[in-house]
């Protein structure tokens, strides 16, 4: 296929072929890149952006992919182990939308805005406070230049990882497992001021109803913590982002830390 291309591109079929391995890692990571790769994004403009970061990366990868012997059974497993990279790289960031998620879902858990659900960037309906914040998060990445940050991750990945060089299933391991735990710490403490704020809330209420037992204090706290968690979430939702912003920088800079 290369060979009967390269004449009409002017390439030769090595170029060609390392230009498929490059496509190869960038489609993998924008199958799960946050704000490209989301499932209401049509297919078509995710392909035209996979070409477009494709053409913008490759001049600084091909030289060094087309000194490599092209030969069938070496592209197969170029172009696997170029996927499978691609995938850990939009893995490990696709978990920072993850960790937005749950810190929404765990502070509309903590405040009683769980009923709250609706479908928003996900499948699956997902609490009022996760959908606000989650999509606030995709619109501060893309409006923060998220495509530009993407393009040095790329080229920065093939430091860390060279085409076609997988790191080996142990490192994987551990590195998923690093990744699963940051991720749910990121997510409490994106959430913890809200975990706090029902804290002192429920023992607020209890102290009530212990000192007066014929109060229906469940009249009185259900609109308090509702009004209290709307308020909480304005004036926290600011700083969340940003510390959201600055954890995916800190990712994208690295995408594969401890993979190797």
């Amino acid at each position: 296929m290369f060979e009967a291309l390269a004449p009409f591109l002017n390439f030769s079929e090595a170029t060609l072929a390392a230009y498929f391995a490059v496509f190869v890692r960038v489609g993998a990571i924008m199958a799960l890149l946050p704000g490209f790769g989301e499932q209401f994004i049509p297919a078509r403009i995710r392909l035209a952006v996979t070409l477009g970061l494709t053409t913008i990366c490759a001049p600084a990868i091909v030289p060094d992919i087309a000194a490599v012997d092209m030969s069938p059974g070496t592209l197969l497993r170029l172009a696997s182990a170029e996927a499978g990279i691609g995938l850990l790289i939009g893995v490990s960031i696709r978990l920072l939308v993850m960790a937005m998620q749950l810190a929404g879902s765990i502070a509309a858990q903590s405040t009683a805005l769980v009923q709250m659900a609706g479908v928003g960037v996900t499948p699956d309906p997902m609490p009022a406070i996760g959908n606000l914040l989650t999509i606030a998060a995709l619109a501060l990445a893309l409006v923060l230049d998220l495509h530009i940050k993407v393009v040095w991750a790329i080229i920065g990945s093939y430091e860390t990882l060279p085409a076609g060089l997988f790191p080996s299933a142990e490192d994987v391991t551990q590195w998923g497992v690093a990744k699963a735990s940051s991720t749910f710490a990121l997510a409490f403490s994106l959430a913890a001021p809200f975990v706090v704020a029902s804290l002192v809330y429920n023992v607020a209420l209890g102290a009530i109803n212990r000192a007066m037992p014929q109060l229906m204090v469940a009249f009185i706290g259900a609109p308090a913590i509702t009004g209290g968690s709307l308020v909480l979430l304005l004036i926290t939702s600011p700083v969340i982002l940003s510390f959201w912003s600055d954890m995916l920088d800190q990712t994208l800079a690295n995408p594969l830390a401890n993979a190797r």
